[in-house]
């Protein structure tokens, strides 16, 4: 059994085991559920998702969705989000993964740094104010915008072309270290993939090599990385079930019925509306105070 079996196994069994505790969670909450926006929520966890996996992101897209729609309450969309997105993006990892020849070792340190940023970031995260967390989102925006637009003209790191599938010495450190920080950061909002493209081209790893270690890293940090989420009640139970029911469907259209877009316009409308969004949550969190 190779290194992307082992994996999936253990990803297969981890999303099943999350999935209880999620549904129990939920469960046994039910009179302190909040309202929810059916179609809206609906929609944005199968859009978000369907972007997702052609590579936009379904974070910066979310949040935004969230704030604009009044879908769920500012503190509760990192959670919710995480929550929510886990099952998700463990399809997507189900389905790329395996597409892709790259160094055992090279992916699995550097996703078990991912997992162990994400739970020493949802520790902190989940006790955060909603005005802190609403400061949070704000930057988190600009810096997703930032970045996803050099990403579309193809400046620095996005511009590299790297060709090698293994990483050794420093440069394993390197990635390791960063990639905990990337899974710390996505606990309050800041999607892994495009950080994780950037590093990995940083490091000459080639763009291909990328794909499973972002995939990877985010199908294996979320469900640990959302359980002080679910623990403090920081997420919107109610939309939950629905954004991953809905969040589904999208990754498996965009995996076998639509596999390429022109998504250019797109991104850069998505990145506009990203930072009018981060001047709201300041604006918000500067009323709030």
């Amino acid at each position: 059994m190779n290194i992307a079996k082992i994996l999936l196994l253990a990803l297969g069994i981890m999303t099943v085991v999350y999935m209880v505790y999620l549904v129990r969670d939920v469960a046994t909450h039910k009179e302190e559920h909040l309202p929810m926006k059916t179609v809206p929520v609906l929609l944005i966890g199968l859009l978000a998702n369907f972007f997702d996996t052609l590579g936009i992101g379904s974070f910066a897209t979310s949040t935004t969705a969230f704030k604009f729609t009044k879908s769920c309450e500012d503190d509760l969309i990192p959670g919710t989000m995480n929550v929510s997105y886990a099952v998700p993006i463990a399809v997507e990892a189900f389905v790329f993964i395996q597409r892709v020849e790259i160094d055992p070792l090279t992916l699995v340190l550097m996703i078990v740094a991912s997992i162990v940023g994400a739970v020493v970031g949802a520790s902190v995260i989940s006790k955060w104010d909603i005005n802190k967390v609403r400061v949070a989102l704000g930057f988190a925006m600009i810096a997703l915008g930032i970045i996803m637009i050099c990403k579309l003209i193809g400046f620095g790191p996005f511009g590299i072309v790297g060709t090698a599938n293994i990483l050794r010495g420093p440069k394993l450190v390197i990635g390791v270290v960063a990639n905990f920080v990337l899974g710390a950061l996505m606990m309050v909002g800041v999607g892994l993939y495009a950080p994780c493209m950037a590093l990995c081209l940083l490091l000459g790893l080639s763009a291909d090599m990328a794909f499973p270690i972002m995939m990877g890293s985010c199908a294996f940090l979320m469900p640990p990385g959302s359980i002080p989420f679910i623990r403090a009640g920081k997420y919107h139970r109610r939309a939950a079930l629905p954004l991953i029911i809905s969040g589904v469907i999208g990754v498996l259209i965009a995996c076998f019925v639509i596999t390429s877009l022109p998504l250019t316009v797109l991104t850069w409308i998505v990145v506009i509306v990203m930072f009018i969004c981060s001047g709201i949550f300041f604006h918000d969190a500067k009323k709030g105070k």
